[in-house]
């Protein structure tokens, strides 16, 4: 890592947190997404937290460690922001993990839209059960004043107020020497977002979870052993600086047209509606909200293991498509077979092609439909003719089979998106299917492909 600059600083702050950060660690060394630093502050642990981040630096060159007196986790944060070097910063708390196409997700958001900063969806997990949350639901890019009248609608959301579910442009954080609070314990993060949204130009939301938010940190009184009336002056200081970022980012009329709605804020942090958010609508068991994977058949030999890894290798980038655009796997998955088998199909062999029975084909179809993505036409079938034959010296009438009924599919202007976001999922397959392969190799699969493709097709195909 010494001569190349990472496009990605990852940081994590670290105190005594053995128990769990493992599974933190391991879910960003195994991110699909490669060029990064991983920024391990250890502040003052009195467990063997320290020591297993220095394990962690001997064994990866990607992690960087640095251990210092504690003194809270903004502090460590603002260690790790003037250590960084990366083009974009991305946080995690030692007590989380990321899915593993976090870091990917949000660094091709940010530089298809050139963004400055980009906000995801993430799990709540409350023991084995979890939840998916997220807010905007607006495509594109917006404008900082876009962004904030959409947080202005959910003030004290954990959505707009965490650091882990976006990505930072580090040249911003740089420029306007931008830094957390160290001198509060209370809305650091969303002081922090506030302060960066002043200078984004432009923001994206990606509609994916990439992140799992696990602990439930207690209210400000009970975790801090703060008097109530620092409580409330350190509440009161916060909505200050909260109510002057909309003086600065909306003009007089619309900041006087708002300016109730501003007040939700202290309501909702009356609550410390920023402490904590409960699972939601749609609660899943863990590890069931994303498809899991067979440990036996993913390491097995043999055609079926060789299909197996395959499929699953698909599904896995499909799922990211289908949970961005609200679909459910087998829905994209047959948008994605429309695409590939033209505008005129026959619904046996479209059913066949997906892999769906012909009634869930049809549901799935009219779904789609409903949604506004696709057009069905059916197509005019000729009426069966009878054929005249010689047999003998009679004539022999016979009924000439009715060809399948067929329908013409037409993508609506709606569904472009989602087409562009399923290339991408074909792109993803094979960059991770081919990943070290070297042009002589690539010709030599194409050349091979191509022969084995010839040699099924010429059992396969159907005989007149």
């Amino acid at each position: 890592m010494e001569g190349k600059i990472p496009t990605v600083s990852i940081i994590i702050p670290v105190y005594n947190a053995e128990s769990f950060l493992a599974r933190c660690v391991d879910s960003v060394l195994g991110q699909e997404y490669t060029d990064f630093e991983l920024l391990l502050i250890d502040d003052g642990s009195k467990d063997r937290s320290g020591a297993l981040c220095d394990a962690y630096a001997a064994s990866d060159s990607r992690v960087r460690v640095f251990h210092k007196e504690n003194a809270g986790v903004s502090a460590a944060r603002n260690q790790a922001l003037s250590e960084a070097r990366g083009t974009f910063i991305q946080f995690l708390d030692s007590d989380d993990w990321m899915t593993p196409d976090s870091t990917k997700l949000l660094v091709r958001a940010a530089e298809e839209n050139d963004c400055d900063l980009v906000i995801a969806d993430f799990y709540r997990v409350v023991g084995e059960r979890v939840s998916r949350k997220g807010d905007i639901e607006e495509e594109g890019v917006m404008s900082p004043e876009e962004f904030a009248a959409h947080m202005m609608e959910s003030p004290a959301d954990y959505y707009y107020g965490v650091l882990w579910n976006k990505l930072y442009r580090r040249s911003i954080i740089e420029e306007h020497a931008l830094r957390m609070n160290a001198e509060i314990s209370w809305c650091e993060d969303f002081m922090f977002n506030l302060e960066y949204i002043r200078f984004a130009e432009r923001i994206t939301a990606l509609h994916a979870p990439i992140y799992y938010y696990v602990k439930r940190k207690g209210s400000l009184v009970t975790t801090q052993g703060t008097s109530l009336s620092k409580t409330i002056q350190m509440k009161l200081g916060v909505f200050e600086y909260y109510h002057n970022f909309y003086k600065h980012v909306l003009d007089e009329e619309e900041y006087e047209k708002n300016r109730l709605q501003l007040y939700r804020f202290l309501v909702d942090a009356a609550s410390d509606g920023l402490v904590g958010i409960p699972l939601l609508p749609g609660t899943k068991k863990l590890g069931d909200e994303r498809a899991g994977v067979s440990a036996t058949a993913l390491a097995g030999e043999g055609m079926l293991s060789d299909l197996y890894r395959e499929r699953k290798l698909m599904q896995r980038y499909l799922e990211v498509a289908a949970l961005k655009n609200d679909l459910t796997p087998s829905e994209a998955y047959l948008l994605l077979c429309l695409s590939h088998l033209g505008g005129t199909v026959n619904k046996k062999e479209l059913a066949d092609f997906a892999g769906v029975s012909r009634s869930a084909l049809t549901m799935q179809l009219q779904k789609l439909v409903l949604r506004g993505l696709i057009k069905m036409e059916d197509i005019p079938m000729p009426k069966p003719v009878r054929s005249k034959k010689e047999k003998g010296t009679e004539k022999d009438e016979t009924l000439q089979k009715t060809p399948e009924k067929r329908v013409r599919v037409t993508f609506q202007p709606e569904a472009e998106p989602i087409l562009r976001e399923l290339a991408t999922v074909q792109r993803d397959y094979d960059e991770t299917r081919f990943a070290g392969f070297e042009e002589e190799d690539l010709i030599q699969y194409a050349r091979l492909t191509e022969k084995m493709k010839r040699n099924m097709q010429k059992v396969l195909a159907p005989v007149h």
